[in-house]
């Protein structure tokens, strides 16, 4: 299967690529970026002789869909704003599709190609990242646990265990987290959809060690646009915890407003770590007890890659979404779909394990409400 991956040059994009080089069925990828240097680079030193590198403005969409032609899937690692003319790529040179998730509004809006996807025979799997993606499939194996599913909390985290760099450096694309940071949250609650003020206090979360607990706020995500829906819940939200840093320097730029574009950033180091925490509360099997089954991930860096953690947490879904589909796994699939209805816990998390991260689960029998 030939795999073009767009957005090539971008901070997730090496491990993917680093990723999908080793896979057997994957005999060949494009990679494509609007800085064709850039994209040929990753190539070079993460393709393992199997990839190539071009130049494509994704805006373009005549070229990026010449681009893509003769490739069985698009795996989009772009910025999140260019996930529709990507699909309308996909569905022009008939390929399936993956990315890493719309924000919320977005997702809503991809969600409604699902005909064209399906009368095409053609799956895109939407929000295949550390979160949305692994969350949302770390929210499905709470929710087995339960017989009746109301609230679902999902949070996520990073820490840098190497000494504070010279400069802002952000664990993804610098725009999106200025998105996260200055648009309203969407949570539901009562099974509506109520938008917060940006930069809302989420509460501190005890995440894995070295981590450990941290604060948070609530954020603009897709899986409160779709994980209510997938599990029947009333209540879901999601929480950022950024390192303190991190925080402090984003939340200057937002309030002076400066634009992305105008912010020098470098990479995070290969000493990141990245967890995931998925809280899910309703009544359990059997015997109807409230009970609360929380769901965390832990990914180390990865030291044979050279890459840190929070770039492997989010690469590896994608990359085993790709590396499921083109053997099979998924089965016949059509149409667009939230991650958490295309894959299993049983065929994700062995992916996710084999590549450095650690999921464990636990359960509480409580009266305690996780939401005010």
């Amino acid at each position: 299967m030939r795999v073009a991956v767009l957005g090539a040059g971008g901070i997730i994009a090496p491990a993917i690529v680093r990723d999908l080089s080793d896979t057997p069925g994957i005999d060949g990828l494009t990679l494509l970026d609007l800085d064709g240097a850039r994209a040929r680079a990753i190539a070079e030193r993460h393709g393992g002789g199997i990839a190539t590198g071009a130049a494509v403005d994704a805006r373009d969409r005549q070229a990026l869909t010449l681009a893509v032609e003769d490739h069985a899937l698009l795996l989009n690692a772009a910025s999140y704003r260019c996930n529709l003319e990507a699909m309308d790529a996909a569905l022009a040179v008939n390929a399936n599709y993956i990315d890493l998730g719309g924000l919320y509004h977005l997702t809503l809006r991809q969600l409604r190609l699902h005909d064209a996807f399906e009368e095409a025979g053609l799956v895109a799997i939407l929000g295949c990242g550390a979160g949305p993606g692994k969350t949302n499939v770390m929210a499905v194996r709470a929710a087995r646990e339960l017989e009746v599913v109301d609230e679902v909390r999902c949070a996520s985290a990073g820490y840098d265990e190497a000494p504070p760099p010279d400069g802002l450096a952000v664990p993804y694309a610098l725009q999106t987290l200025l998105d996260e940071l200055t648009q309203a949250p969407v949570v539901v609650r009562g099974g509506e959809s109520v938008a917060l003020e940006p930069l809302t206090d989420g509460g501190t979360i005890a995440f894995p060690e070295p981590i450990g607990e941290r604060a948070t706020i609530h954020t603009l995500h897709s899986e409160v646009a779709t994980l209510p829906a997938s599990l029947g819940a009333g209540s879901c939200d999601f929480r950022l915890a950024l390192a303190p840093p991190v925080e402090s320097a984003l939340r200057e730029l937002v309030a002076q407003g400066t634009p992305a574009g105008e912010v020098a950033t470098v990479p995070a180091s290969a000493r990141t770590w990245s967890a995931q925490h998925v809280a899910v509360r309703g009544r359990r099997r059997g015997d109807g007890a409230p009970t609360t089954v929380t769901v965390t991930a832990l990914t180390a860096p990865h030291v044979g890659w050279g890459l840190g953690g929070g770039i492997v947490s989010t690469a590896t879904v994608a990359s085993a979404t790709a590396r499921l589909l083109a053997r099979g796994a998924l089965g016949a699939v059509a149409g667009v779909l939230p991650v958490e209805r295309a894959l299993t816990p049983e065929l994700l998390f062995p992916e996710l394990e084999a590549r450095g991260c650690v999921i464990t689960m636990s359960i509480d029998t409580t009266n305690e409400v996780l939401t005010p």
